[in-house]
């Protein structure tokens, strides 16, 4: 047999022929095809059942309820706390309510009422009816006299009259006496409690570095209300500070409002944190974040960052997506237990305590606060808002916001961040190198916002009023500058219903003054929290008359336009006030001043000068005055341009005694600021380990050089030789105070040994080295250079004086066993301290030395342990260390602890003058920025007379300088 032609292999028919199988004729085609399609109609018969049973099946399951999966075992407790949490997740914070309350929520039942009688009112908004156009440029606001009346910690009425009658009989009485009363300061960026004082490593609590981003901690954590400085501040009239962590991180943690009442004695139930709280409620919350220098400084090493603001900008952009990324999983939980109901929820609400915080700022929850200087920095910051769609309520530091206000507007939500700012303190790095001023005036002119604040303890929060005051000498309008640390801070923190104004329904924050809070050296006469007097019996400072508010001056708005133009010739009109001492020119009131060449030829009616002069340039003052010129001593000026940057210093040197002649740098901003506010001369030492220390010997030169080779730049090589017996003066090298003075009274010993009973030295000493430190210390010992001993503590000075009284006796034990026959006796060491916190306690026995203090910080505040028992005056301290130094007859003057200070040496001469209690007169209050360097110095001033022509008082906050002179003429400064 073969195969199919099909292929396919058929079987050979059996012997029997037709063989039938199941009756089926099985060999012939016709029963294989049939086979083949019964074979089908099978299959497809079971396929279409297949079908109509699947069918019904579906059907059925959807009759019958389905079948669920069993469900995790989930606390109904906890899913129920959830729910809520999804409630509080939904709520948009609003600032607090004050008017309608019954009592403050921080009253103490106890506390009696009180009323203030007769003060001058500034209510901090204008009268009804003023539109905000007109608010904005000060119409309306006024002082106004009046009574004020406080229960239950808050203002209930503020009326022109209140009868003593119409309040309840345990009323409190307090007499104003007709002085200005404002609502309590408040310092929208303190360190205070998480940085106390005395600066100590075991107390500071101020940054978390474990991570460039820690939105989870919060300064409430580590604030201390056992912290002093808390008192000093309030005894400046601030009542409330926003207290940051620091700026170490770019994301650095929760802020906290508190007032600066703690304790019993403070009228509180408790010393603790949060009775402190200044809405106990926590309306708002409030986040630090930081740009720019700070954390690269601390973050940023190759391997670890940010290490530019290009990895900053990442960090905090990978920082907002993971808390936007929680926020987003938490509302689809919520949305979900809305819908389903809690029993069809399979977890628990997202959670993640690291981005909780930040989670609630991008809920509009939180006020962000974020220290930002630069132009790209806020530019960056910026886009971050709108990226991710949150508001920032300030930058603060914001050196360069001046420059960029559109940007400010850029940013994301119904209103452009405030600027927190200081007034002057710039220079200290690059980032603060740029900036002006006259910032506050601009910003305001652009619709924006400043606001006044210390940085505490970087400036002493007790005299942020005076960062106000001074805003308000650059330019920013009288108003705008009291409210930038009343009610602009207010508004900022969300408690502007609350604080910042003296009206019915505030809290009873209030603070009466002893002058204008605007005028120099103004002083809280008493501080009331919450309706509490904060002083027991405070002091009040003498001889400062009740006076008028200030009157506001318009012109001083014009400064920020001002430029410098130099003249050799010039007349001035309207001086009404000569303060020079020189025999050559009498002091008496005139009226005009003539100079030619750069120099003074005539002050009187002077017709025949004007006359032959009609080429001299004509300036017509207000008010003119005419004063000697400011020397600056104790800064680095001279030295350095950016503190912190070390290419433009001329750096710390703890090892090589060095002249400060050598490292010269002139012409630079530090100088031009400061020979603008008439500093001509100044006195820098090379820097020992730290700012204000010192070693070496200073110079003597003028701010106006381009360098130290220019004719009269140097006006004394060598001025005197300076060391530092400050904590800061500890090193590996030298560990110890003691050691320090070990070392130092060996050589002075030493240069003693070697001087002769004339004062002469031995032949091979008078030629070898004149420049080495031993040279310069046997000028010392033979009087030819004073000493100058950076210091602070009591115990420190007392140590200098036997120091002195050492070498002395030393000194005079060699010429009496001298046989040389001189009849001249040993000329005394001359000594003279810098810095000075703690001198008013040996004050007396440094008049005895006839040793000299110069005061920097001229008002100190205990910023290191050595400085703890410094004064810090009126109301807590019955004066501070210069009314004790002038008591005793020490020789005092003011120094310059830091170099943003050159434009201030004046006022701080106007504050010893109005809180002298009568000792200082202006011309002696003049002398402490001038005059009295040179006198315990021993050195001769330049000869040069160099002037200062102001518009109003130099001590005054309204002076301004019209003029100054230099080598041979004179910078004025006046608008095109």
């Amino acid at each position: 047999m073969g195969p199919n032609i099909k292929g396919r292999y058929e079987p050979a028919p059996s012997a029997e022929g037709n063989t039938k199988r199941q009756g089926v004729e099985v060999g012939s085609h016709r029963s294989r095809r049939w086979v083949r399609r019964r074979r089908s109609l099978k299959v497809i018969s079971l396929s279409c059942l297949a079908c109509l049973a699947f069918i019904a099946f579906a059907q059925w399951k959807q009759i019958l309820p389905p079948t669920r999966k069993p469900l995790p075992l989930l606390s109904s407790n906890q899913l129920q706390e959830d729910l809520r949490t999804c409630s509080e997740l939904r709520k948009k914070p609003q600032d607090p309510r004050g008017i309608g309350r019954e009592r403050n929520a921080r009253h103490v039942q106890g506390h009696k009422p009180t009323l203030i009688r007769n003060a001058t009112i500034w209510v901090g908004e204008p009268e009804p009816g003023t539109s905000p156009e007109e608010a904005r440029a000060g119409k309306g606001y006024s002082w106004v006299r009046g009574d004020i009346f406080s229960q239950n910690g808050l203002i209930q009425r503020v009326e022109s009259h209140i009868s003593p009658d119409s309040v309840p009989e345990d009323t409190l009485i307090w007499d104003a006496g007709g002085r200005q009363l404002t609502s309590g300061i408040i310092d929208m960026h303190s360190h205070t409690g998480v940085s106390p004082l005395p600066d100590l490593a075991g107390t500071d609590d101020t940054n978390e570095l474990s991570s460039d981003t820690t939105p989870y901690v919060r300064s409430i954590d580590g604030f201390d209300p056992l912290d002093p400085q808390i008192q000093v501040i309030k005894s400046g009239g601030v009542t409330t500070s926003l207290v940051l962590p620091g700026s170490g991180n770019n994301i650095g943690g929760e802020a906290f409002v508190f007032k600066h009442a703690v304790g019993d004695r403070d009228g509180r139930p408790e010393i603790s944190a949060r009775d402190m709280l200044a809405d106990p409620d926590r309306n708002w919350r409030y986040i630090k974040m930081a740009c720019g220098e700070n954390p690269k400084r601390v973050y940023g090493r190759i391997g670890r960052g940010p290490f530019s603001r290009l990895g900053e900008s990442w960090e905090f952009r990978h920082a907002f997506e993971q808390a936007a990324d929680l926020v987003r999983r938490q509302d689809d939980w919520c949305r979900r237990a809305d819908t389903l109901g809690l029993e069809s929820m399979d977890e628990y609400l997202p959670r993640d305590l690291a981005w909780e915080t930040l989670g609630a700022v991008l809920r509009g929850q939180v006020h962000v606060n974020t220290h930002c200087y630069t132009v790209p920095d806020l530019e960056a910051f910026v886009d971050h808002t709108n990226e991710f769609k949150f508001p920032v309520r300030a930058f603060h530091h914001a050196h360069q916001t001046f420059l960029v206000p559109e940007i400010l507007k850029r940013a994301w939500g119904d209103r452009p961040p405030a600027s927190a700012l200081f007034a002057d303190n710039m220079f200290y790095k690059a980032e603060a190198h740029v900036a002006s001023e006259h910032a506050g005036k601009i910003l305001w002119d652009h619709g924006l916002t400043p606001v006044y604040v210390s940085d505490n303890p970087v400036l002493n929060a007790q005299h942020v009023v005076f960062e106000a005051a001074k805003a308000y000498r650059y330019g920013l309008p009288y108003h705008a500058a009291l409210a930038s640390v009343t009610t602009a801070p207010a508004d900022l923190l969300g408690l502007g219903q609350r604080l910042g104004k003296v009206k019915p329904g505030y809290d009873a924050d209030l603070v009466v003054w002893d002058s204008d809070p605007l005028s120099v050296g103004a002083t809280p006469l008493q501080v009331w929290i919450d309706g509490y007097a904060q002083f027991e019996d405070p002091v009040e400072l003498d001889n400062k008359p009740v006076t008028n508010p200030i009157t506001p001056d318009e012109r001083l708005g014009e400064s920020a336009e001002e430029t410098e133009q130099v003249f050799q010739d010039v007349i001035f009109t309207g001086v009404t006030k000569i303060l020079l001492r020189s025999s050559t020119i009498e002091r008496r009131r005139t009226t005009n001043v003539v100079v030619t060449g750069g120099e003074i030829i005539c002050i009187g009616t002077c017709t025949s000068r004007i006359e032959a002069a009609p080429s001299h340039r004509i300036i017509h003052l207000k008010n003119g005055y005419l004063v000697k010129a400011f020397t600056a001593f104790g800064a680095t000026i001279g030295l350095n341009a950016i503190d912190y940057e070390r290419d433009t210093d001329n750096g710390f040197n703890p090892k090589e005694f060095s002249r400060a002649i050598d490292g010269l740098t002139l012409d630079n901003k530090k100088l031009h600021a400061a020979h603008k506010y008439g500093i001509t001369k100044a006195i820098s030492a090379p820097r020992f380990m730290s700012a204000l220390s010192h070693y070496g010997t200073s110079v003597g030169f003028v701010t106006d050089a381009q360098h130290a080779l220019e004719k009269d730049a140097v006006w004394l090589e060598d001025v005197a030789v300076h060391y530092t017996v400050t904590l800061g003066a500890k090193s590996d090298a030298q560990p110890s105070i003691s050691g320090v003075f070990s070392t130092l009274r060996k050589s002075l010993l030493k240069a003693a040994a070697s001087v002769s009973s004339r004062g002469e030295e031995k032949e091979e000493e008078e030629t070898a080295e004149p420049y080495s430190e031993q040279a310069y210390l046997r000028k010392v010992v033979k009087g030819e250079l004073p000493l100058v001993l950076t210091a602070h503590s009591a115990d420190v000075i007392a140590a200098a004086l036997r120091l002195k009284d050492d070498v002395e006796k030393a000194l005079v034990r060699k010429a009496s066993d001298s046989s040389s026959s001189s009849s001249s006796s040993p000329a005394r060491m001359r000594l003279v301290i810098l810095g000075g916190a703690e001198s008013h306690l040996v004050a007396s026995e440094l008049a005895a030395a006839e040793v000299g203090v110069v005061l920097a910080p001229f008002q100190s505040f205990a910023t290191s342990w050595d400085q703890r028992r410094a004064l810090t005056g009126a109301p807590l301290t019955n004066g501070t260390a210069i009314d004790a130094l002038l008591d005793a007859g020490v020789v005092t003057a003011i120094g310059l602890e830091e170099d943003w200070l050159v434009r201030d040496l004046g006022l701080l001469a106007g504050i010893a003058l109005k809180n002298s209690g009568g000792r200082l007169d202006e011309m002696t209050a003049l002398d402490l920025v001038s005059r009295n360097i040179y006198t315990m110095l021993g050195i001769e001033e330049p000869k040069t007379v160099r002037f200062v022509v102001f518009e109003g008082s130099p001590l005054e906050i309204d002076g301004r300088v019209r003029a100054v002179s230099g080598r041979g003429q004179v910078s004025v400064y006046m608008r095109q």
